[in-house]
């Protein structure tokens, strides 16, 4: 866990500040995944570990994963390299025109298979429950989510499949209308692609 931190600030990904998250949070933290993930040498470095437990899940029959699934965009690059850790095949959602979260570009799932989700940034989970919307849509089962950075709030929901986060932060995470930094009027900044 020390060692992706380290990475995390070597690449300059963890920010400090105030900023608004794509799930409409506020925080005072904000990781930006695609500074360590140009790095190829450092994303396979970030989720060896991750790979590592999950593997040790697969052959004690705890987990079933026949393919890795990331929603566009932050989860594209770490759901392709867990993939080729775990030697599967990697695919990727992405939003429609209207911004629901699709599968397409002639990616073909199957009644049955077991789906391993991978984030960059886990939240609130939200990017996580509409990729697997679209993926289950097919016949497909989520069994698992991957993550670089785990940030949720202590009270987060629950989520409905196990997490294998590389890290857990825990960096401020407030309803807009419990940010401390709203409070002192301090401006917040957009970083996200995500429209809300």
């Amino acid at each position: 866990m020390q060692n992706v931190i380290e990475l995390l600030r070597e690449s300059q990904a963890m920010l400090e500040g105030h900023f608004l998250l794509s799930s409409g949070r506020h925080s005072d933290m904000y990781f930006q995944c695609a500074k360590l993930l140009q790095y190829p040498d450092k994303a396979q470095a970030a989720l060896e570990q991750v790979a590592l437990l999950i593997r040790e899940d697969l052959k004690s029959g705890k987990l079933k994963i026949d393919i890795v699934a990331g929603p566009a965009m932050g989860g594209i690059i770490p759901a392709w390299e867990l993939g080729r850790q775990l030697a599967l095949p990697a695919i990727f959602t992405e939003r429609d025109d209207s911004g629901k979260m699709v599968l397409r570009r002639g990616f073909d799932l199957h009644p049955g298979q077991n789906i391993l989700i991978v984030e960059d940034v886990v939240t609130t989970g939200k990017s996580s429950l509409e990729c697997a919307a679209a993926l289950c849509a097919t016949g497909a089962a989520v069994s698992s989510l991957a993550c670089i950075v785990d940030r949720r709030a202590e009270n987060a929901d629950k989520l409905p499949w196990p997490l294998y986060p590389a890290v857990k932060l825990n960096a401020g995470n407030w309803e807009a209308s419990e940010c401390k930094l709203c409070k002192k009027g301090v401006p917040a900044v957009k970083p996200g692609s995500r429209k809300i």
